[in-house]
C-alpha cells in the first residue's frame, strides 16, 4: 500500500480520515480496479492505528460500493469505473471548497486565486509532479 498522503489531523476522527485516504487511493488508481485490498491487520500496521478503526473504514467503503467482499478471498476494489470517477470528482470538490474557503479567509479575489493555481500548476509541472 502507498503511504498515507497526508498527515493525520488530530481534530478529525481517524476513521473518517482513513475513509478519505482509502477513497483517494482508489480514485487515483493506486488501488487498481479489481485488485485485492491489503488485510485489515496489514493496513493497521502500515498506518499505525487500531485494526478496529481500519475495519470500520473498510466497511464504510464497502457500503459505498467502492469495495467488494468475497467471502473467503478478501476485499477487492470495485470495477465500477463510473463510481470511481464520481469518487474522484467528489474528492476534488472537497479540496476545491477547502482552497476557496482559505482564499476567501485571506481576502483573495477569485481572479488572484486562479492565478495562484495556474502558477503552482506550472511550477509543479516543471518539477515533474504533473
Amino acid at each position: 500500500m502507498a503511504p498515507i498522503a497526508h498527515q493525520l489531523d488530530p481534530n478529525k476522527p481517524l476513521g473518517d480520515q482513513l475513509v478519505d485516504e482509502f477513497s483517494r487511493l482508489i480514485a487515483i488508481g493506486e488501488w487498481e480496479p479489481g485488485s485485492r485490498v491489503p488485510s485489515v491487520r496489514a493496513l493497521a500496521v502500515d498506518v499505525g492505528v487500531n485494526p478496529a478503526t481500519v475495519q470500520k473504514a473498510l466497511t464504510a467503503l464497502h457500503e459505498r460500493g467502492l469495495l467488494v467482499a468475497q467471502s473467503t478471498a478478501g476485499r477487492f476494489v470495485t470495477r465500477d469505473s463510473d463510481l470511481i470517477a464520481a469518487t474522484l470528482a467528489e474528492l476534488a470538490a472537497v479540496y476545491a471548497r477547502e482552497f476557496v474557503a482559505r482564499m476567501r479567509s485571506l481576502g483573495v479575489s477569485r481572479e488572484r486565486a486562479q492565478r495562484f493555481i495556474q502558477q503552482e500548476w506550472t511550477l509543479t509541472s516543471e518539477k515533474g509532479e504533473d
